[in-house]
């Protein structure tokens, strides 16, 4: 498949999210397109031969293309994030190929009202489904329930503020589990069934659920949902190691 084949990816542009997390544009020459969801995967070889390859999410909505933007945290004893983080600079160039991944992606056309559960990191390819909505001008419901540390580890932050200041159905809900702001009223604690149970009184029963994050919270909340009534169908997880959320 073309899709599995290497090619040679531009850096275009780079970007911090948060103190940890930074985005990367990257120009794709022989880019098919991707689906809301989808990932990648990047290869760097060393001067030896030695390589090393990683999944990342694209962060990006389909309309990008061949632009597509990789949102990455660096984990600090990892073989790829530290590089991206601290050496990689525009007009670099290293091996990507994509997109891959069929299961966690998201019909822009689909009418059902969507909740979306992120950890940490996770909020990545929920991300692109967010912007697909926005970029097609979908009138789907949509809720995004957000966990993470500190305001200052909230991925992409200015742009949810914005897009669910908009009033289009997009509802942005954050819980900030080891410091809040002075005069922070919202939840405070790690995602568990009450919290969600509450989220789920606007979307229903009817909502497809796309949950990503670390391993437990992913678990935790996909089995949260299917008790409070969604079915194992409704409900689509993808999950990775541990995270600070």
């Amino acid at each position: 498949m073309a899709t599995l084949n290497w090619q040679l990816a531009t850096v275009t542009a780079t970007h911090d999210e948060t103190p940890h997390v930074k985005t990367l544009s990257l120009l794709m020459p022989a880019w098919l397109g991707h689906k809301p969801g989808q990932h990648v995967d990047i290869r760097l070889t060393a001067e030896d031969g030695y390589q090393a390859e990683r999944s990342y999410s694209i962060g990006s909505a389909p309309g990008q293309q061949p632009v597509i933007d990789l949102t990455v945290e660096r984990v600090s004893d990892g073989e790829v994030s530290p590089f991206l983080h601290d050496t990689v600079v525009v007009g670099d160039k290293f091996e990507v190929r994509g997109p891959i991944g069929g299961y966690f992606v998201w019909d822009g056309a689909a009418a059902d009202p969507l909740l979306l559960v992120a950890g940490g990191s996770g909020v990545v390819p929920l991300m692109a489904m967010v912007r697909h909505r926005t970029q097609v001008g979908s009138g789907t419901p949509c809720t995004l329930l957000y966990s993470s540390r500190t305001p200052e580890d909230v991925i992409y932050a200015e742009e949810l503020s914005r897009l669910g200041a908009r009033n289009d159905g997009l509802r942005v809900i954050h819980t900030l589990t080891r410091g809040q702001p002075a005069g922070w009223t919202g939840y405070s604690r790690r995602i568990d069934m009450r919290m969600l149970a509450e989220v789920m009184e606007s979307t229903g029963r009817m909502a497809q659920a796309f949950v990503c994050g670390p391993t437990p919270l992913v678990e935790s909340v996909a089995e949260s949902l299917v008790s409070l009534g969604l079915m194992p169908g409704q409900v689509r997880t993808e999950r990775f190691g541990p995270t600070g959320s």
